[in-house]
């Protein structure tokens, strides 16, 4: 069995997106991060699970010169990737080896649950997150604490309609004062 997976970035009060939807502020790009991050893109045979709005974001700068040019390996590793797209109204996708899941989310996400392989890893998609976190399906949640207040945004939970019990499991400080924890189900 697959585990299901997220890796994003929250602020201090806990937003992944700014008021605008705006993520540019939780990029950085020095020496230590950068490695972090395309170890993390070189490392896996998993799979890349999206919203539709993160992954047309996604697919607009990826597979792009400028990505290859800003950062090659991170890159390399993502367009590698298997990709599915949760959507109801994308008709194609031009992202290459993407794979769209029209069907019903719980019964779609737990098939590629049962499949074998790496994680399946979750990145932006914040309203898929929340539905996922509804139905119990997601495994660990890996998100990056930047150092940054935005006094208003979106959660990763908006919508949660119950508690969500937590445990820590690893942690890392950057000296970019990012800190990455991971948590899983209570």
């Amino acid at each position: 069995m697959r585990k299901l997976t997220v890796f994003n970035s929250i602020s201090l009060d806990g937003y992944f997106t700014d008021a605008r939807s705006d993520m540019s502020w939780a990029h950085k790009s020095d020496p230590e991060w950068v490695e972090f991050s395309a170890g993390n893109a070189q490392g896996s045979d998993g799979a890349l699970l999206f919203g539709r709005k993160t992954y047309e974001m996604m697919a607009a700068f990826w597979p792009t010169p400028e990505a290859r040019k800003q950062l090659p390996d991170v890159a390399d590793g993502i367009n590698r990737l298997s990709k599915f797209v949760v959507s109801r109204s994308l008709e194609k996708a031009t992202w290459n080896n993407t794979t769209i899941l029209k069907g019903d989310l719980e019964a779609e996400v737990s098939k590629l649950k049962n499949g074998s392989g790496s994680p399946i890893v979750i990145m932006g998609s914040g309203m898929l997150i929340a539905q996922l976190a509804r139905l119990r399906l997601i495994d660990e949640y890996t998100l990056v604490m930047v150092p940054i207040v935005l006094g208003a945004g979106r959660t990763l939970f908006e919508g949660l309609d119950r508690k969500l019990a937590l445990k820590r499991t690893t942690e890392r400080a950057f000296e970019n004062g990012n800190v990455v924890a991971t948590y899983v189900p209570a």
